[in-house]
């Protein structure tokens, strides 16, 4: 009888939950073939963010991001004029599908390429364009679609916050800049909620988000003109601009990657409460 309270005892501790939630994440029967994907594709972008932070610091490579970035991005986006503000808001648009590209890095390179004011303007308006698109498949596909794009647990969060709060909590998610963008699109569309509600709320929601991170974008280029060519510059400017990127863009990554995981978290947490309150 003691051995067993003993056992039993055990089979509560932490350490004995921990090893059985481990032995439970490998087993990989559990998953669907989708969900082996996206593990693989996590673990992909894992490791090529863990060797870019080793060649950036410690491999030499510490121009290596802000030459991606700028022979790559910014320059043929400011040197396509016009077109490359329909081909930014583009970019906006679609980054609401693409779950690997946050669309806080987009907005901080509008910031890189016109400045505080031209690139908060252009984030607003690439925010609507990613906003109303997520709403309107997630308007047209229903839950089910929502759910493949950002997951049945963050949808069910933001699902019983916008019934509660209304227009209010699109102004809250879009207001605070390290607040998931993409759920509350997504669930926006699948209650009742006016789409002029909606985006009269993430407009106004938006414009300090998008300030905020134009004004980081803007402090990394201060006093540089576009198109840049970095050969033409002298070593240490070329050293001092990759030094305050890089810092700058780990520290956005950094907190979006804590914020992402506190989101999943308590989205778990909370439809784990949820479905016992039902039950």
């Amino acid at each position: 009888m003691e051995n067993k309270e003993i056992r039993n005892k055990n089979n509560d501790s932490f350490s004995f939950k921990l090893k059985k939630y481990i032995k439970n994440l490998f087993n990989f029967s559990q998953y669907s073939f989708k969900t082996i994907l996206y593990i693989i594709l996590f673990v992909a972008l894992v490791v090529i963010s863990l060797w870019m932070l080793w060649y950036i610091y410690l491999g030499g490579g510490e121009t290596f991001l802000l030459t991606l970035v700028v022979d790559w991005f910014i320059n043929p986006i400011f040197l396509l004029g016009v077109f490359g503000i329909l081909l930014f808001i583009l970019i906006m648009g679609i980054q609401g599908l693409l779950v690997p590209i946050p669309s806080e890095i987009v907005l901080l390179a509008a910031g890189m390429i016109w400045g505080l004011v031209g690139g908060g303007i252009m984030g607003v308006i690439g925010s609507m364009a990613a906003a109303l698109l997520c709403y309107y498949i997630s308007r047209k596909g229903g839950r089910p679609l929502a759910e493949k794009f950002v997951g049945k647990s963050a949808i069910s969060l933001a699902d019983d916050f916008i019934h509660k709060y209304g227009m209010s909590a699109i102004i809250i998610a879009r207001l605070l800049p390290f607040i998931a963008f993409d759920p509350i699109s997504y669930t926006a569309g699948l209650v009742d909620l006016d789409v002029k509600k909606y985006s009269l709320g993430t407009f106004i929601g938006s414009i300090p988000r998008a300030f905020f991170y134009s004004w980081l974008g803007a402090s990394i280029t201060a006093g540089i003109k576009f198109p840049l060519s970095l050969s033409k510059l002298p070593l240490e400017d070329i050293e001092a601009l990759s030094a305050n990127f890089n810092n700058v863009l780990l520290i956005v990554l950094v907190v979006l990657v804590i914020m992402f995981v506190a989101y999943y978290i308590t989205s778990k947490h909370y439809e784990k409460k949820k479905s016992q309150k039902n039950d």
